[in-house]
């Protein structure tokens, strides 16, 4: 898990913030930016750039590698100032709370401004750089593509899906979102695949959830990652999330993708609650969903 960052922001200064955005900018170019280039990139002078430095090396934001020359490079950590920076000089953000979840490609914390909202920092690429950026779409047309690009690219990707399909599925509402940070309303309830629903409920809930998928495809998207570990249920319903890796309906592999969704979720329900699921066909759902015929699958 990356270290939070939020106890860090009073003690960070102006002029820290021209030097990370200067390491930001130069990694545009190069995984390791050289010293000789901060001064450029941030506007700084050089030995306010070596003060600096020394700072944000202290504090573990950036991290210094001697090989061919001095490069330095964002530890994500220094990414996260920058965008939380960004989002309570928007007035966002007004408070900073407890994690809410943490995976492989994201952390999610709770904040606060008019009432409790979520913050989630995009983590794709940090660690398996080489698999996500072969599978994502949204890195395919670059030549230098750095884990801070592939991060960004998701949470823009996620942030401007979730705007188009909120409200008419049921998704968390998008509230901000900068460099590889969203914030979005929180959600109530509990992950499905903690959830323990009672036999009579079964059926209503898989009927929600496939319900919501399509209406996401007559808005022209197919999740393309569904699992009972991105969805919430709740007294007021169920909500779906984590939408970066999601495809427009023309995709070339909309129809796998889908199918494999509906796959996904029928048959978590029928190792988990077996006999309270009802008898359906993953690629009979895909069919209905892709005509615009899906109705219910109630017993």
């Amino acid at each position: 898990m990356v270290r939070n960052v939020a106890p860090l922001l009073p003690e960070l200064e102006t002029e820290d913030f021209y030097l990370l955005s200067g390491v930001e900018q130069g990694m545009r170019f190069s995984e390791w930016v050289q010293r000789e280039k901060l001064p450029t990139f941030s506007g700084l002078t050089p030995e306010e750039v070596e003060y600096r430095l020394e700072r944000c090396l202290k504090r573990g934001l950036i991290e210094k590698k001697t090989i061919q020359y001095e490069g330095y490079t964002l530890q994500f950590e220094g990414y996260d100032a920058l965008a939380l920076r960004a989002l309570v000089e928007r007035d966002t953000i007004g408070e900073f709370g407890s994690p809410l979840g943490v995976g492989k490609e994201s952390d999610v914390y709770e904040v606060r401004s008019y009432k409790p909202l979520a913050l989630k920092y995009h983590r794709e690429g940090y660690t398996n750089f080489r698999e996500v950026n072969k599978e994502r779409d949204y890195t395919s047309d670059r030549d230098h593509v750095s884990w801070l690009y592939t991060a960004r690219k998701a949470a823009e990707r996620e942030h401007e899906i979730l705007e188009e399909l909120f409200p008419d599925v049921s998704v968390p509402r998008p509230i901000d979102q900068n460099r590889h940070a969203i914030v979005m309303a929180k959600m109530d309830g509990v992950e499905l695949s903690r959830a323990k629903l009672e036999s009579e409920q079964v059926p209503g809930v898989l009927d929600l959830l496939l319900s919501e998928l399509s209406r996401a495809y007559e808005l022209g998207y197919v999740h393309a990652d569904m699992s009972e570990y991105n969805v919430f249920v709740g007294e007021e319903g169920v909500t779906v999330f984590d939408w970066p890796q999601a495809v427009p309906t023309d995709h070339p592999n909309a129809e796998e993708f889908l199918e494999r969704d509906l796959e996904n979720l029928v048959g978590y329900f029928r190792r988990k609650y077996p006999g309270d699921a009802p008898e359906c066909d993953a690629r009979d759902l895909a069919g209905s969903i892709r005509e615009g015929s899906f109705e219910t699958v109630r017993a």
